[in-house]
Formats: C-alpha cells, sequence, structure tokens
C-alpha cells in the first residue's frame, strides 16, 4: 500500500518550471503538505516518468511472445524510468499488463498493419490495398486511441523501398480511422512515402528517415510529430549490408538514411516540429533503453532540456497523460543532479516511483 513520499528537492514540473515541495500520498502527487510524517524522504531533481513513445510489449524478433516474456520486457522499461509506453503495435494481446499497478501504463495501438508480404513475418495483419480500410477500423477499435500503419518497406520487384499503399486508398484509410476517433501513425523510411502521408492527413510518422526540406513546412503547418527511433536507426548499416548482394539500391538507400540522421532531427527541430522519443524496442532493440534515446536526440543537436521535453512533460502532453501535477498519479524518477543541466545523470537514477511505490 502506498504511504506518504516527500520529495524533498527541486520539483522540475516542465522544462523552464521548478518549484519545492512536492509528496506523493495514496499513489497520488500533492503540492500540499499532508498532516502525517512521510514514510520516506527521497531527495534530489525530480522529474515526470519516462515516456517511450515508440516502443512494443509483447513482440519479439520472430513475432508474438509468451505472457512471460511480454512482463520481463515491460519490467526492463519500468526499472529504466519508463512509466509510460504508446505501444507502436504488437503481436499479442496486451490489455492484462494495463490491469497491473506496478507496471508501465500502456497506450495501445493494436496490431500493425502492412501490405501483404511487405514486411517483417508475423509482426502485422497484411492486407492488400483494397483490404485496408476495414482493417484500419477493425484495429482502431482494437487499441486505445491509435493505430498502426507499415508505409513503406522494400518491394522486391524493384529492389528498393517503396509505398505500400496507393496514395488515394492510404487517404481512404486515413479518414476512417479518423471516422472511429483515432489517431494514425505510420512506419515511414523513405522519402516520397512522407508526401503521401501527408496528403491523407497522419496524425504521426515514426522514423521520418526520409525528411527532407520540402516536407518541413507541411509538418509544421499539420501539426504532424515525428518520432525519429535513432538507436534503431543506427541499424540501419547492417541491414544494408545484409541486403548489398541481393538489392544493391535498397542497401545504399539505407545507408543514405542513415548518413543524415542527426541533421534530419535537427532541421526537423529548428523548423518547430514536435519530436518525441521513441525506442522501437521490441524486435532488435532491446527493453529499458529509452534514456540511449533521449541522449542520442542531444547528440544529434537538441538542446539538453528539448531532448528531456521529448520523453517528459512534452511526451505526456501529447498522449492526454499527466505529469507533475496536483492529483496525477505519482510516476515520476529521481535524479541525482538536474538533467537539462547534465543529461548524462539520466543514466544513474536515483529513484523510480510508480503509484506511489518506490520500484528503486
Amino acid at each position: 500500500m502506498a504511504g506518504i513520499i516527500e520529495f524533498s528537492g527541486s520539483i522540475l514540473t516542465g522544462p523552464e518550471q521548478e518549484q519545492s515541495g512536492l509528496w506523493s500520498v495514496g499513489g497520488k502527487l500533492t503540492f500540499k503538505k499532508p498532516a502525517g510524517r512521510p514514510d520516506v524522504v527521497l531527495g534530489g531533481w525530480v522529474i515526470p516518468g519516462f515516456v517511450d513513445a515508440h516502443c512494443h510489449i509483447g513482440l519479439g524478433p520472430g513475432g508474438a511472445v509468451e505472457d512471460k516474456v511480454a512482463e520481463e520486457q515491460a519490467t526492463a522499461d519500468r526499472n529504466a524510468g519508463t512509466l509510460l509506453i504508446r505501444d507502436a503495435g504488437a503481436a499479442t494481446d496486451t490489455r492484462w499488463l494495463q490491469q497491473r499497478p506496478d507496471m508501465p501504463r500502456i497506450i495501445r495501438s493494436g496490431q500493425h498493419i502492412a501490405r501483404s508480404r511487405r514486411y517483417l513475418r508475423n509482426f502485422a495483419v497484411e492486407v492488400e490495398p483494397e483490404g485496408l480500410v476495414e482493417a484500419v477500423r477493425k484495429q482502431a477499435r482494437a487499441g486505445d486511441g491509435w493505430v498502426k500503419l507499415v508505409g513503406d518497406w522494400i518491394d522486391r520487384s524493384t529492389g528498393d523501398l517503396s509505398a505500400s499503399f496507393p496514395a488515394d486508398v492510404l487517404k481512404a484509410a486515413v479518414s476512417a480511422a479518423h471516422d472511429e476517433g483515432v489517431r494514425v501513425t505510420a512506419h515511414c523510411f523513405a522519402e516520397d512515402t512522407l508526401d503521401d502521408m501527408l496528403d491523407a492527413g497522419i496524425d504521426c510518422v515514426e522514423h521520418a528517415t526520409g525528411l527532407l526540406p520540402r516536407h518541413l513546412p507541411r509538418f509544421v503547418e499539420q501539426r504532424v510529430p515525428i518520432v525519429p527511433t535513432l538507436i534503431n536507426v543506427a541499424t540501419f548499416p547492417d541491414i544494408a549490408d545484409q541486403a548489398e548482394s541481393k538489392f544493391p539500391r535498397y542497401a545504399a538507400h539505407m545507408r543514405a538514411l542513415w548518413d543524415r540522421r542527426a541533421e534530419r532531427v535537427l532541421e526537423a527541430f529548428e523548423a518547430g516540429i514536435s519530436i518525441f522519443a521513441g525506442t522501437d524496442a521490441g524486435s532488435v532493440i532491446s527493453h529499458g533503453r529509452i534514456v540511449d534515446e533521449i541522449l542520442a536526440l542531444h547528440d544529434a543537436g537538441l538542446p539538453a532540456t528539448a531532448a528531456l521535453d521529448a520523453a517528459t512533460w512534452g511526451a505526456r502532453g501529447w498522449l492526454g497523460a499527466e505529469g507533475i501535477a496536483e492529483g496525477a498519479s505519482a510516476d515520476v524518477v529521481v535524479c541525482t543532479q538536474d538533467p537539462r543541466g547534465v543529461p548524462d545523470t539520466l543514466r544513474e537514477l536515483k529513484h523510480v516511483v510508480l503509484s506511489g511505490e518506490i520500484i528503486r
């Protein structure tokens, strides 16, 4: 049972908002000093629990995993300070984990929706264009407000990346999702795919490695955020090496996308595009690496506060989740130093608190 925790250090309620005096009482945050004495006092710099905006609980390299493995994945994320996850497509139903108060909050997207034989095996609902709208409606009803499309993948007949679905079908599918009251995000590697997504009214783009200067004004005008998944993009050279012998054009394209990864992210940030942190954990990326992604965003040129915001205050606001606020769930992490000035302090968290329970 959650008791009273006093947070005695600096409370960061926003990127530039700092105050003192915060308690957790019965698992809820309050700025009002409780009558009872605290059971424990935690000192340090307090920020909201991290958000992994692109994560896959219940998914492994071969597709769906057993419940035990899904629990281990969620536990690894939680222990690293990730207390809110937008699951960007899973091959298994993880609603049972949502009932666990000791696990991160999960916002589910249902399964990926991909073109037949144009994605990783056992990951997605695979359809031809004529079945896309129906599949979107079904997954919209199976998730928690999001649908995930696979916007492009290698086309073996051409030997390079190409769009998964025709532009008119994609537009109809996004419209159907909006009719169902959900938002749509899409896996997008290639440049031209982004034009179709913007034309369709997409709500978010994952990876966005094909982002070019011509796209920037439209992303800003349409308020479409990106989740760059930089630690996943770091695997592109290995993917290219494996594909070189059969698909040299694709391999060269993947290397080119990797080569300008930092430039792309910095251009997006400077243009005013919202950027959120996501690891893409669950296939080749291990869970519990949100800090690596935050620091990768910083290394790409984002100021430390902006990189932190991409996984804390800003990300929570985007997903409709509370941060550090009166009555909010006590889901916070405690750092030794001010993470806005010393980003590496995120690697050695002093404490992780979930629902008022001290995890570490």
